[in-house]
């Protein structure tokens, strides 16, 4: 396959201090729609999710349970494999930090940075974040009441001296602008690649790469006590997967990757340290990388003091799968900040799923096992309005591809519930109903049109709704083998039995006992 039909995607990997929640849950569903996207449309696809699971904020977490670091990462990191198994994702590896193969990148990449000269030995004096594993200048600090600091997350900050070697970053101000400038997509979104070119041209100090204080973590080569500074060593997954520093494995064909998905909270991270990192060992950085935004709860922030943390496996519990994964990618426009409620999660799964998709599906497919004995029927002469729907319904794919490559799922399902509502328009219009009695081969027409339009509207919602969608296409009598994009080009065949339909999704009532849609 030829390398511009090649994409490498990955989440961030999870750091593993605490259980999976709806953030988590949120990026690794862009990443797996986007993957399964790709792949339906041709692409061989490398995608990869994981947990991070070395730092401080680890080391505390496990005393604080009791438990010595290695096993307490066992434990929670099988939480995250768990929720990518509830929550239906495709990623093709899983890594975690604590690997042997991830060991032999880090020190390979280490070896390199070293030998390119950008690294060196010093005292680092300054202010850090444990639950961000940040450095701060002390100008992104805020002295407290209390003469305590915190960052600019609010995660407070206390002053470390200790040992330290250092990555000359400030070496790499000139080069990252001239690379940003060169990439103008690499960051996206635009309002995250202002911030971070103007964090870049404000001035970049030295980091720090190791720390001294505790042991948790990738030991620097040759450099007895020190480990490394655990972005150096979380950042590293990405090639580690792909099979770094062995430039041979299969799997460095797939290098550099075509998309970092992250919350908007380790950008820098990953678009100022990482690809200076790369550089400086000679290595391509990534294509890019595309910063989401946060979800709150009811209006107000996720926190557990507040109790308010959102269970992925009871959100599926309670209102299924696709629905869940709808509504994530569709209740606001990828990027910006949203929120969750229940309400809203009803909302959508009443109105858009079982009252404007599902009834469509439902009408028409009813209207064929009651009437046509369900034999799905073929086409007549097409007149304009079966035209108008169907060039709508086969120019969804072109519009879908161009807004999944830029990341606006939220775009690309609304191109899709436009085709939805003009499908139920078209079948009131039609009334195949009155067709039934007073022109039955026009009927069958209007049938076979809508048919084809759900066929199509269920090959491109696959990535969203996999299971839901494979529900539609077994109910339209489409070969498995003919549900991929390049089947969309290839006219759904009447004159075939198709199962009696059972409904796609089921309405829910709201806590008041109306449902959400009336």
């Amino acid at each position: 396959m030829a390398d511009a039909a090649r994409t490498y995607v990955t989440t961030p990997i999870y750091y593993v201090n605490d259980v999976p929640h709806i953030g988590h849950a949120y990026t690794t569903l862009a990443c797996d729609v986007f993957a399964r996207f790709m792949r339906l449309d041709g692409h061989e696809v490398f995608f990869l999710t994981g947990t991070d699971e070395h730092g401080q904020k680890v080391d505390k977490a496990a005393a604080a349970a009791g438990m010595a670091p290695k096993p307490f990462t066992d434990k929670v990191s099988e939480n995250f494999r768990a929720l990518a198994a509830a929550m239906d994702i495709s990623n093709d590896d899983f890594i975690r930090t604590t690997e042997p193969r991830h060991y032999r990148a880090c020190e390979a990449l280490w070896q390199r940075i070293h030998d390119a000269g950008d690294l060196y030995l010093g005292d680092y004096g300054g202010w850090y974040a444990v639950r961000d594993e940040a450095f701060y200048r002390e100008s992104e600090t805020t002295l407290q009441p209390d003469g305590t600091r915190i960052g600019p997350t609010g995660a407070p900050v206390e002053w470390v001296k200790e040992p330290s070697w250092f990555f000359r970053l400030s070496a790499w101000q000139d080069r990252l602008l001239a690379f940003y400038a060169a990439n103008p997509d690499f960051i996206a979104p635009e309002s995250r690649r202002n911030e971070v070119i103007s964090f870049v041209k404000s001035g970049l100090e030295d980091l720090s790469v190791s720390r001294t204080s505790f042991t948790w973590g990738v030991p620097v080569p040759g450099s007895d006590g020190h480990v490394m500074y655990v972005w150096l060593d979380a950042l590293t997954n990405y090639i580690t997967a792909a099979g770094y520093p062995d430039e041979a494995h299969p799997r460095w064909k797939f290098w550099p990757a075509d998309l970092h998905m992250v919350g908007k909270d380790i950008l820098r991270f990953h678009a100022v340290y990482w690809p200076a990192f790369l550089m400086s060992a000679g290595v391509a950085p990534p294509k890019r990388v595309f910063a989401h935004g946060w979800w709150t709860v009811e209006g107000q922030k996720m926190s557990k003091s507040l109790g308010n943390v959102v269970d992925p496996h009871a959100v599926i519990g309670e209102f299924g799968l696709d629905p869940f994964r709808f509504f994530l990618l569709r209740e606001i426009p990828f990027g910006a900040d949203g929120d969750f409620s229940r309400r809203a999660m009803i909302r959508r799964l009443n109105i858009d799923l079982a009252n404007e998709f599902g009834n469509l599906a439902q009408r028409t497919l009813g209207f064929v096992a009651r009437n046509l004995d369900g034999m799905l029927p073929s086409p007549d002469v097409l007149g304009g309005d079966d035209e108008a729907l169907l060039a709508q319904a086969r120019g969804l794919l072109p519009l879908m591809r161009a807004e999944m490559r830029r990341q606006a799922f939220h775009a690309a399902l609304e191109s899709a519930w436009q085709v939805v509502r003009e499908a139920n328009s078209y079948i009131d219009r039609q009334a195949p109903w009155k067709l039934r009695k007073t022109d039955p081969v026009r009927m069958g027409t209007v049938l076979w049109t809508l048919a084809e339009t759900l066929r199509h509207l269920a090959i491109l919602l696959q990535p969203v709704m996999p299971r839901s969608m494979a529900r539609l296409l077994d109910q339209l009598g489409v070969d498995p083998r003919d549900r991929d994009f390049a089947a969309l080009a290839r006219p759904l065949p009447g004159g075939h039995a198709v199962p009696t339909p059972e409904p796609l999704f089921r309405k829910v009532e709201d806590k008041d006992g109306q449902g959400a849609g009336c």
